[in-house]
């Protein structure tokens, strides 16, 4: 009998993982808090829930995290889940597992699942985005990652944000160090950031996309300003890859029309004479990511 295939989708506020057979079907799941800027606590919950998923069998392991290891000094980089920046994670988890783990990032174990078997499945090229507590991308050529010499690939979220308004510059204090990152423009923190600073109102992003329903032109207003920042930064993004399909996942693909409005929203910046865009909403939604932590070892026998 093959090897399960256990993926762990490392989240700033949760740790999901499911255990799934070589025919893609999910024969467990478990889901825990991530203990927030405790490193050995949350190398501790990954092998317990490795423990629950495997349930005795033989099983291979793959971690979705947020940032990527580097291929120079093998520490972990550009995290928003600041306290594993610049361990030495794969080692350490293999270290305490016993046995090997493939990590990669979280957008793209979102990337390789949606082009497997999900939204753009059959698709020469996607590019995979995920909008939440941060904002990540990943891009899939021929079913296969591509990750760069860096090991960054994709990394759009920490790119500043295209053709900016005067209004928008020098944009807010990014967790890196910068200014005007994409992630502070258009991740949930930064909707919600954006609306408190315009009216003075601390909502969150879904109360704001409420409001915006009803017709409160304040939040309206806030969503219109959302929308053109994200169709900006993919716009760029098809300038520079022209991907067939950009799939997104994460919180924000919740906020009613998003998908549905954003091709029209990035045809003005798009540097070609006639223009279509495919965009979709991650077809495994929430999981995703998880599912695609399972396939980085779909090669093993």
């Amino acid at each position: 009998m093959s090897a399960l295939r256990i993926g762990i989708d490392l989240g700033g506020t949760k740790i999901a993982g499911i255990a799934m057979s070589r025919g893609g079907e999910m024969v467990r799941t478990v889901r825990v808090a991530t203990p927030r800027n405790d490193y050995d606590a949350t190398i501790a919950s990954i092998c317990a829930m490795v423990a629950r998923l495997a349930s005795g069998e033989d099983c291979h392991i793959g971690v979705g995290m947020p940032g990527s290891v580097s291929r120079i000094t093998a520490r972990v980089q550009n995290a928003n889940s600041t306290w594993i920046n610049g361990r030495t994670f794969q080692h350490d988890l293999e270290t305490a597992l016993a046995r090997p783990v493939r990590l990669a990032n979280d957008a793209n174990c979102l990337a390789l699942s949606e082009a497997h078997d999900g939204a753009a499945s059959g698709a020469p090229s996607v590019f995979g985005v995920i909008a939440g507590t941060g904002c990540g991308g990943a891009l899939v050529i021929d079913g296969k990652l591509v990750e760069g010499r860096h090991a960054i690939a994709g990394e759009w979220g920490h790119n500043p944000l295209p053709w900016p308004q005067p209004a928008e510059l020098p944009g807010p204090a990014c967790w890196c160090g910068r200014h005007g990152c994409l992630e502070t423009w258009i991740s949930g923190p930064a909707l919600a950031a954006d609306h408190q600073r315009t009216t003075g109102k601390n909502l969150s992003s879904e109360q704001i996309a409420a409001n915006a329903l009803a017709g409160h032109a304040q939040a309206v207003a806030t969503m219109d300003r959302h929308l053109s920042r994200m169709a900006r930064g993919l716009a760029h993004v098809v300038n520079l890859l022209d991907p067939h399909v950009i799939v997104i996942g994460g919180g924000l693909v919740q906020l009613p029309g998003l998908v549905e409005q954003l091709p029209a929203a990035m045809a003005p910046f798009v540097f070609a004479d006639a223009v279509d865009i495919t965009v979709k909403a991650a077809q495994h939604g929430p999981e995703s990511g998880v599912r695609g932590a399972a396939r980085l070892w779909d090669d093993a026998t």
